[in-house]
């Protein structure tokens, strides 16, 4: 079973997703430049509103290069020295197969984990405190020397390819049997595929279904105490910005959701809730304090289907103008939709549910119409029981 959420969003001046130069993201589509918010940016911006959707923190994961040091703090708290604490949990990690950069104790690239992940590393390095001890101790060789006293000019936690029994206990501290947004978004350990997660959730880039020119604001700053005779700004700038309306399109697999679970109906189910509403009021945080773009989306598209997904990014590959975007836009997304339908079939699909604040939805057919966005999530989520 697999939920295919649409939705129209209207932005005003904003910058909710910055290139390497600042500038609001862009794409070339249907021959134009479009505004664009990158799938990485919206996905963050949904996980971290799991919380608030139905889910407990401990049930979310978290990105994260800082595996050694939060061990160590542990560690640390349970009556270890620190600095031993340190040496212990990087022996740890090597030992797991993970390599350390030396000088900031940060893993080589940030690893989606539980959040149980921290403890079960603690328990893992006092478990074997002695043998990892040992092997720090050799490494560091106490003043930094090595095994035959001399200067060691390289320094490096190297990885190490774990045995059966310690890759065992390093799928327990990888675990992502509970961490829901692990489960959905998938996790790739590019050293051991074995560590790896299938990701449960599709989410496409949301591009403008019109065409979008960035445009920069330029601004000035007077400094409070300055004397009334001095004239002048004391601090000159510019801010890039664009304003549009964009198409959002995500999908959830549940069969592989509930596969990643560990076939947890109850979580399964919570988490599809979660989903559904934390990507209706995800909102990337760029800019934010300065612009302030928190609009809603207000045209809502839920389609419950067995297999198959539809993208309808191409109802805008010819770009919308005019007056009133998102009514407009409204209409192409339904139009295209039923297009699609009537040539490739239904069969497929269980169900279709809309709502809408500002669009005409009337040339869908065989559809279910929301009243809200609570009605709207009820019904899509009902619909994957019947």
């Amino acid at each position: 079973m697999i939920i295919e959420l649409h939705l129209l969003q209207s932005f005003p001046v904003s910058n909710l997703n910055r290139d390497d130069v600042g500038q609001p993201k862009t794409a070339t589509f249907g021959g134009c430049t479009r505004a664009r918010i990158s799938s990485q940016s919206l996905k963050r911006a949904a996980r971290l509103l799991f919380d608030q959707h139905g889910l407990d923190t401990a049930e979310t994961g978290v990105r994260t290069k800082r595996l050694l040091t939060e061990a160590a703090k542990v560690l640390a708290e349970r009556g270890k020295h620190s600095d031993d604490a340190v040496a212990v949990a990087e022996a740890g990690l090597a030992a797991l197969g993970f390599g350390i950069d030396k000088n900031t104790k940060l893993t080589e690239y940030l690893l989606f984990v539980g959040r149980q992940a921290v403890e079960l590393l603690a328990d893992f390095c006092a478990e074997n405190w002695d043998a990892l001890l040992a092997t720090a101790n050799k490494k560091r060789g106490k003043k930094g020397e090595t095994e035959d006293g001399e200067k060691s000019t390289k320094d490096k936690a190297k990885k190490a390819k774990p045995d059966k029994v310690t890759e065992e206990k390093a799928k327990r501290i990888l675990d992502a049997r509970r961490a829901v947004d692990v489960a959905m978004f998938g996790r790739m350990i590019a050293d051991n595929k074995d560590f790896n997660v299938d990701a449960a959730s599709q989410v496409a880039h949301a591009i403008s279904t019109h065409a979008v020119a960035n445009e920069f604001d330029y601004y000035t700053a007077v400094d409070d105490l300055k004397p009334d005779d001095e004239s002048g700004a004391d601090m000159i700038g510019t801010v890039d910005f664009n304003a549009a309306c964009y198409y959002r399109y995500a999908n959830l697999n549940l069969a592989q959701l509930a596969a990643n679970l560990d076939g947890d109906l109850d979580l399964v189910t919570r988490g599809a809730r979660a989903w559904l509403s934390a990507f209706v009021h995800a909102v990337p945080g760029g800019k934010q304090n300065s612009m302030a773009a928190l609009t809603l989306p207000e045209t809502l598209l839920g389609v419950v289907r067995e297999r198959g997904a539809w993208n309808l990014a191409n109802a805008f590959l010819r770009p919308v103008t005019g007056s009133d975007l998102m009514a407009t836009s409204t209409a192409r997304l339904a139009e295209h939709f039923e297009r699609i339908r009537g040539f490739y079939g239904d069969s497929q699909i269980r169900s279709v549910t809309a709502a809408s604040l500002a669009g005409d939805l009337s040339s869908l057919d065989n559809v279910d119409v929301a009243s809200n966005l609570d009605d709207f999530i009820a019904r899509v989520l009902a619909s994957t029981k019947a």
